[in-house]
């Protein structure tokens, strides 16, 4: 028996096909029995009135009918019962009973019975009030403050309330601003009526208001003005809920605690009794009802809390404090006290279950036996101990985010891509530069292990490649069903994609309701994006693969290529994309080598790529195990900074572009202004040409956007070269320096940490980061500095670069790196400890950023179509000038600073080396700052003079900036405050490198 479920006590199932909502239950000595013990009433709504005394089932024979002291069937539905002193002349308890259109107050009366069928309980109708309107609730008090009787109050559909003093009709009101009745309850407290209007308000009405306002012969609209005497009706107070009340209670067990609980369908309120919120309660499920009951501790209130889950929530105040498993639903709850048990909790649900129930548990007699000790065997706790200590281990190493897969899936997924190309071809594009695009057919075979209702395919390829549908929707499928679909792919851009796999992803649900998702991923053949072509001779970009094995007839393995081929040798194959791009391949004759060349660097990457995977799998039929391939040359870096440069150049375009859209705009709707004030004038004004500019500004907004939208697509474009270009770089890595493939998902995913781009979010941002924590943890000189890294906390808000500087000085550190040795890892991260030196660098600003060198600072030019949009002056040829010196005299003072932190490699052992290893730092981080920190003494004369010719020339470039800002400051006022603050910025930085 579970602790937490509500312990049956007393049930029992009222009729057949009945129903029963809030107010169908009330609890009380209807009886008059005077032993201070609960009867039961029950109405429903088919008109049954009962009434159950419940006794503990201490024998299988009793029933609930043994209980049972009253059935009487009604003539009207039972909206509401309530046990009161509703009669003038009799302190008893009567029973009220509230119909759609009557009010009806009984008297319940019991005689003893002299044979054995028992007690006799008899229904008697005191008096009855016949209604005007349909009735929706009612509640009862002391209105007034009469002490020693009931009224009633009973709230109609159409928002009246109808006041009864016993048998006698007092007056009705109407509420004002009424739509839909609320729930309705008294506060003997403030004498005042507490009802939740179709504002989602709760309102507090004094019944003194009440009974001085105006007579509700008929309802009053608010905004007609009063015909007879009396006051308006308006509420004492009101506070605002945002959502439907579904109960109100005003407990008085205790003037400590005295207050108002509103039930809400998602929150729970507690006011005082002026209105002010106590404490408010957000609920995460749907409450059905609720019962405020007092609490043993001073101050607080206990609640009863019942939800759409068959759970019963003690609470006091906020604090959940007991949980307890219903078999139903309630929609109403209460405490009685029974002649066996006292604070029973009586639960009703919608469909008659009654139930009477307690919380905890009986307690338990069962005593464990007494096993017989035995001495424990500490060579088998020993052995255990390191078996458990290496699953530890092995648990900690291997950093799974994903959890493991289970054994057997619910569903299996086989590709197959057509070894031919479409006829027809499906292609949106039908040819690219005279050369037909073609498309070839893809088949995904779904096959499932159990029953699977619906399920949900998703074909996803990377740009420019498309599919000619995307999404399918499968059948519902039993135990080994399959199901069969298919699609075709094709390139749907001018320009070749950086990928040839593609995504498929299945959404389904478990058999036990649980969501799950399938992955499968195909490749798409090379054949699609590109035909075979003539070699070409003189190209820009060279690479050369090695091996270890005899040269290969290139034309036995790309077979569907070799056939249409010009070259009959078999040692040269040409690639032409359909974007135009033409790459050569050629095997040497005499030694291993195979070259790749091509007049775009990005666009070698799908053919070094195909030429990788088809050694592999060529060495592999012949049964060499000891193939091996690498790459001896110099990798192609400064190729690679030309495509990070062009898409770096069209990010600043696109942000320039959406910086003169919303200056347009701007100026655009001040026109729109001024001439609408002009327009509605009484008087008419001439226009000034204001019409003129607004034609000429939205002609700008117009050729903005539509730049704008062009540079977009050449950003998208750019993208996709930039990850060809990066793949490529990735693979000559990892074969220049044998990369395992964790290493190698572990380099790619640093230097490609984006699968596209946003204006929030670029590339190179992300790639800086991710370079510069490889830098500082596994690719750091000494454990020293990467302790270093670990101890710093937080970092820098990544954003759009002043240039490309660092990121090209940080990819060429970490190559070099990589070249001498580094270990690309992520487990060492949690194998370095941080000394107790280091631990004092924690704090913000103690430690030492990675050496690189910022840039200038100019912002970057636009396009030639942009230049006619934006008014900027360009600089003049001798700042061209002096800039080009700077750079040339920047090289040797990398060379010197290089030199010196080579050699300052050996072990710090004292706190001052320490700080001089850190100003050298960043003296190679900070090169063109002419305000750094001096060097040692042991500095190279031609460092020094290096030093002092590039602080010459960055102080002439400050005084240049500075005339050039005063010269804008009467032309425009937004370039000047631009270049003001680049100013400041840059004259700050040598101040950060000295503290």
């Amino acid at each position: 028996m579970s602790l937490f479920k509500a312990r049956d006590w007393w049930s029992a199932a009222l009729g057949e096909g009945e129903e029963f909502d809030l107010g169908c239950l009330c609890v009380g000595d209807v009886d008059n029995s005077g032993t201070g013990h609960d009867k039961v009433v029950v109405g429903s709504y088919m008109g049954m009135l009962r009434i159950f005394t419940p006794l503990a089932n201490k024998t299988s024979e009793g029933s609930p009918a043994d209980a049972q002291l009253l059935e009487v069937q009604l003539h009207n539905a039972i909206i509401q019962v309530e046990v009161g002193k509703f009669v003038s002349c009799s302190d008893l308890l009567h029973l009220a009973v509230l119909h759609p259109r009557k009010l009806s107050v009984y008297s319940v009366s019991g005689t003893a019975g002299n044979v054995e069928h028992g007690d006799q309980y008899q229904l008697k109708l005191v008096y009855e009030h016949n209604l005007q309107r349909t009735a929706c609730n009612m509640t009862y008090g002391t209105f007034g403050g009469v002490t020693g009787h009931h009224s009633l109050c009973i709230q109609s559909m159409d928002g009246m309330l109808m006041f009864f003093e016993q048998d006698s009709y007092s007056f009705g009101r109407f509420l004002p601003g009424f739509l839909l009745p609320g729930p309705l309850a008294y506060n003997s407290r403030t004498d005042s009526f507490l009802t939740v209007s179709s504002a989602r308000q709760l309102e507090s009405y004094k019944y003194e208001t009440l009974a001085v306002a105006t007579e509700a012969e008929s309802r009053q609209d608010s905004d007609v003005p009063l015909k007879t005497g009396g006051k308006r009706l308006t509420p004492d107070w009101a506070i605002v809920l945002g959502e439907q009340a579904l109960d109100l209670s005003v407990p008085s067990f205790s003037h400590s605690s005295a207050s108002i609980f509103v039930l809400g369908e998602r929150n729970l309120y507690c006011l005082r009794d002026n209105g002010q919120i106590r404490f408010m309660k957000k609920m995460e499920f749907n409450p059905s009802c609720f019962l405020p009951y007092t609490s043993v501790t001073d101050g607080t209130t206990n609640l009863l809390l019942g939800n759409h889950t068959n759970m019963l929530l003690v609470y006091q105040d906020v604090t959940l404090k007991w949980a307890a498993q219903l078999p139903f639903v309630p929609v109403v709850v209460r405490v009685a006290n029974f002649q066996e048990l006292k604070g029973i909790v009586v639960s009703l649900s919608s469909d008659g279950h009654l139930l009477c129930s307690y919380m905890g548990t009986d307690p338990s007699f069962f005593s464990t036996p007494k096993v017989d000790a035995r001495e424990a065997d500490y060579e088998q706790v020993d052995a255990e101990m390191k078996k458990l200590q290496k699953f530890i281990r092995e648990a900690t190493r291997t950093q799974d985010i994903l959890p493991k897969t289970d054994a057997e899936e619910d569903m299996f997924v086989t590709t197959t891509v057509s070894s031919s190309m479409d006829s027809p071809s499906q292609a949106l594009i039908h040819d690219i530069e005279g050369l037909r695009v073609p498309s070839v057919t893809v088949q995904v075979k779904v096959k499932a292990n159990c029953v699977l209702q619906s399920s949900k395919l998703t074909i996803g390829v990377q740009p420019p490649l498309a599919v000619t549908q995307s999404q399918f929707v499968l059948e519902p499928m039993s135990v080994g069903a399959s199901t069969v679909v298919a699609f075709s792919a094709f390139l749907n851009g001018r320009y070749p994609p950086a990928d040839l796999s593609g995504d498929i992803t299945v959404s389904y649900s478990s058999p036990t309701g649980v969501p799950r998702v399938l992955q499968s991923r195909f490749s798409l053949p090379l054949a699609l994006v590109c035909v075979p072509s003539s070699p070409a001779k003189n190209t820009k970009f060279k690479i050369t693969v090695d091996t270890n094995q005899p040269p290969v007839d290139l034309s036995s393995i790309y077979r569907e290529f070799s056939a249409k081929s010009e070259d009959k040798d078999g040692n040269s194959l040409a690639f032409q994309f359909l974007s135009g791009a033409k790459v050569t391949m050629t095997a040497s004759k005499t030694s291993q080598r195979y070259r790749i060349q091509s007049d775009t660097f990005g666009d070698m990457w799908l053919v070094v790529k195909e030429l990788v995977q088809r050694f592999d799998q060529h060495f592999s039929k012949l049964g060499v195990k000891d193939f091996k391939k690498s790459f001896s040359g110099p990798l192609p870096l400064q190729e690679y900074f030309l495509s990070v440069d062009h898409h770096f150049q069209l990010r600043v375009s696109a942000q320039q572009y959406q910086d003169l859209l919303s200056e347009r705009a701007v100026q655009f709707r001040a026109i729109q202004r001024r001439l609408l004030t002009r327009f509605k004038d009484k008087t008419p004004a001439p226009l000034q040409n204001l019409d003129t500019l607004l034609d000429s500004t939205y002609s700008q907004v117009i050729a903005l956007a539509e730049a704008a939208e062009e540079n977009r697509a050449l950003l998208d474009e750019a993208f996709v070269h930039l990850r060809s270009a990066t793949h490529l770089l990735v693979l000559l890595l990892s074969l220049w320096q044998g990369l395992t493939p964790d290493q190698t998902a572990i380099l790619e995913a640093t230097l490609l940490p984006l699968l596209q781009d946003t204006p929030q979010l670029g590339w190179e941002e992300s790639c800086d980061a991710a370079v510069s924590h490889l830098l500082r943890t596994c690719l750091s000189r000494s454990p020293k500095d990467q302790a270093t890294s670990l101890a710093q906390m937080g970092g820098p808000v990544l954003g759009l670069p002043h240039d490309t500087a660092r990121l090209k000085k940080h990819i060429t550190l970490l190559c070099d790196r990589i070249g001498k040795g580094g270990r690309l890892t992520l487990a060492s991260d949690a194998n370095v400890q941080v000394p107790a030196q280091i631990q004092n660098l924690a704090a913000p600003g103690g430690v030492e950023p990675i050496a690189e060198v910022p840039g200038d600072g100019d912002e970057m030019e636009l396009p030639q179509e942009a230049t006619k949009f934006i008014k900027k002056k360009q600089p003049s040829k001798k700042v061209k000038k002096e800039k080009e010196k700077k750079d040339a005299s920047r090289e040797p003072s990398e060379a010197s600073v290089k030199e010196e932190a080579g050699d300052a490699g050996e072990p710090i052992k004292e706190v001052k080396k320490e700080k001089k290893e850190s100003s050298k730092e960043k003296k190679e981080s900070k090169k063109d700052s002419s305000k750094e920190a001096k060097e040692p003494k042991k500095e190279s004369s031609s460092s020094s003079s290096s030093k002092e010719k590039s602080s010459k020339e960055k102080k002439e470039k400050d005084k240049d900036k500075e005339g050039k800002e005063a010269s804008k400051e009467s032309g425009d006022k937004k370039v000047s405050k631009k270049t003001s603050v680049k100013v400041k910025e840059k004259k700050k930085e040598p101040e950060a490198a000295e503290g």
